[in-house]
């Protein structure tokens, strides 16, 4: 080919060009992040079996493109497929469990794993004191009469079953249980 010759497929001086405005913008286009990640932050939030249409509308992608990846994510043991017509999908919590669990392993070394769980285990049982209960769940807000208001009542047994959560993580990670196994209970003071 002779460099002053003019390939076929180069538009005409004649020709009108594209007219961009009518593209979409790419700032839209690479605003929510890739399918994968979308759907991972759906399935996240997804704690009872729901439809692959309802977590393709919640990640702004395609029904079939939810569905291979929920499939995915399903054999990753990420999520739970319900079987069924339609069928569903939800968060596998042992999955999640389990990697937290994990991931304490690897953060902490085992004297900090006990250290941190025996801060937290001494948390509790200030709160158990405090409130004259076992479990956040055998308080009632409505029948207490110590001067405190509901609000910071409920803030305080918000943040003691955070606590009581971190211990049974903690807990597991320090026996090096796997969570699935039904290593996560309830951890006695």
């Amino acid at each position: 080919m002779d460099p002053t010759d003019r390939p076929a497929d180069v538009r005409n001086e004649d020709e009108e060009p594209p007219d961009f405005s009518e593209w979409d913008d790419p700032e839209e286009t690479l605003k929510g992040g890739p399918v994968r990640k979308r759907l991972l932050d759906v399935v996240l939030q997804v704690r009872e079996p729901t439809k692959v249409s309802q977590i393709a509308d919640r990640a702004g992608c395609d029904t079939e493109t939810a569905r291979e990846y929920l499939r995915w994510f399903a054999e990753m043991g990420m999520v739970r497929e319900i079987a069924g017509r339609p069928v569903q999908y939800e968060r596998n919590e042992s999955y999640w469990r389990w990697r937290r669990v994990d991931r304490i392993r690897e953060e902490y070394s085992e004297a900090e794993i006990v250290e941190i769980l025996s801060e937290t285990m001494d948390e509790i049982a200030e709160y158990r004191a405090q409130f004259g209960a076992d479990s956040p769940g055998s308080v009632s807000l409505v029948d207490r009469d110590d001067g405190q208001s509901v609000e910071e009542a409920w803030a305080a047994l918000s943040e003691w079953q955070t606590l009581e959560r971190r211990a049974a993580l903690f807990d597991a990670a320090r026996r090096a249980e796997s969570p699935s196994s039904g290593g996560l209970g309830r951890i006695d003071a």
